[in-house]
């Protein structure tokens, strides 16, 4: 099940608006480039930002997610036509061949379940081609990133045009080992409706990735850091053999 924040139509309408800035997708298109990928197929899509990114690159995409509304808002937008759109997680796949597996922000981390992490992994390895690249990022635990997390430090307004002005914060909810609980408000000026949305994600150490990649059939090929919050998180690079 999707999250509030990407299943409710009125919230994954206003993800974008909210939340603009690309920039750490910049690292995926370069990996993209490095591993000269022509056929891409992006893990928990959203809206559709990067897949949307490598279709402007001629790169041929397929786009999966588990929230119909997200999914909409990515095939409302310009140039979707070029994007095979999936409602659905990895086990909906179909049968593919596709150069490089993504898995952008914070998709790997929502994965908490361990049943579902090791179906999303098993089905990333089917979509691959021998020698073709599956490519994430997590958080490092060590950092502790949730106690970052408040009303304090997250709160803004934001006008978004067609729908007026949005207050917006986050609340950490529970650290339970390495699962972490966060609530996000929203409220909408225009008629005063407040939505919330939970998320849990998992704090996976480096060597618990490592191994559940090996296990799965993948050569781990080493970690790297995330250009946009450098020393923060890990990006995993691995190859189906």
């Amino acid at each position: 099940m999707a999250d509030d924040c990407f299943a409710h139509p009125r919230l994954a309408a206003i993800y974008d608006p909210l939340d603009p800035d690309c920039s750490d997708l910049d690292a995926y298109l370069r990996m993209a480039e490095e591993f000269r990928a022509r056929r891409v197929l992006d893990i928990g899509c959203g809206t559709g930002a990067f897949a949307l990114l490598l279709a402007d690159r001629g790169i041929e995409v397929v786009g999966i997610d588990p929230a119909l509304a997200s999914i909409n808002v990515a095939r409302a937008k310009p140039g979707s036509e070029r994007v095979r759109w999936i409602c659905g997680d990895a086990t909906d796949l179909p049968p593919l061949r596709v150069d490089m597996v993504t898995m952008t922000a914070n998709v790997a981390q929502a994965i908490a379940d361990p049943h579902a992490w090791q179906n999303t992994l098993r089905g990333a390895h089917e979509a691959l081609r021998p020698g073709g690249h599956l490519i994430f990022e997590t958080r490092d635990p060590a950092r502790r990133a949730w106690e970052e997390w408040t009303r304090e430090s997250s709160y803004r307004v934001t006008k978004i045009p067609g729908v007026d002005t949005v207050e917006y914060w986050v609340e950490l909810i529970e650290v339970s080992g390495p699962l972490v609980t966060f609530r996000q408000f929203y409220v909408f000026a225009a008629d005063g409706q407040v939505l919330t949305s939970d998320s849990t994600l998992r704090f996976r150490e480096q060597e618990e990735v490592e191994s559940d990649l090996i296990a799965h059939g993948y050569v781990f090929e080493g970690v790297r850091d995330a250009p946009d919050r450098p020393g923060r998180e890990f990006v995993f690079l691995a190859r189906r053999p």
